[in-house]
């Protein structure tokens, strides 16, 4: 049985991240797909581990021999999933978990159709604004420029399977497990998780 495809976007400072490390934790079939990206690392930001940071012209190159699954423009960086690390575990049978904007998210939608996306919003404009400067990492005029681009990211969320508010982080994390529990329990998932069972039970005596 092949794995699951999780596709989980927010506007910068949404809580993707926090929200999405929580659900790591807590289920341990989904595996996260570290992304690509041509911007520089943040303090504390470790390669291979938050990101695999590499320079625009080598970024660029792997757009050219077409090793990304998805790749976009995100706030004037290049960021993308390489395409054989996410088809490999997903073969394995473990779920794979994609951090990634809307327009990446369209990418990977076009090229499979039974995924599972999730936008995570924002419980008002004022918190969001709040968030992106408690982080204390960003210049004022990124820090704009990011609240200027959230409206457009936020547009898109009607393009998702589900949109959760977070606004209590406990309840937004119970959000997420309960899409991820829906999931599992689909039909044909079942089908092939307990063929036995329903071998068993459909067995004339």
């Amino acid at each position: 049985m092949s794995g699951t495809l999780y596709i989980i976007a927010a506007p910068s400072g949404g809580g993707k991240t926090s929200l999405t490390r929580a659900l790591l934790e807590r289920e341990p079939n989904i595996v996260l797909s570290v992304s690509y990206t041509s911007r520089l690392p943040r303090p504390g930001e470790m390669d291979g581990v938050h990101y695999h940071f590499v320079s625009r012209g080598v970024f660029e190159e792997m757009i050219k021999r077409g090793e990304f699954f998805e790749h976009a423009v995100v706030h004037g960086d290049l960021k993308g999933t390489a395409r054989t690390a996410v088809e490999r575990t997903l073969a394995s049978g473990k779920d794979v978990l994609l951090e990634i904007d809307w327009q990446g998210a369209r990418q990977v939608r076009a090229q499979m159709t039974d995924t599972v996306s999730i936008f995570i919003l924002p419980p008002s404009r004022t918190e969001l604004e709040r968030r992106l400067r408690s982080r204390a990492q960003d210049a004022e005029a990124t820090i704009r420029r990011r609240l200027a681009d959230s409206r457009e990211d936020i547009a898109h969320a009607v393009e998702f399977d589900y949109i959760v508010v977070n606004d209590d982080f406990a309840t937004a994390l119970s959000d997420l497990r309960s899409i991820v529990t829906t999931r599992q329990l689909r039909a044909d998932n079942q089908r092939e998780r307990y063929a036995a069972l329903l071998a068993d039970l459909l067995k004339e005596e």
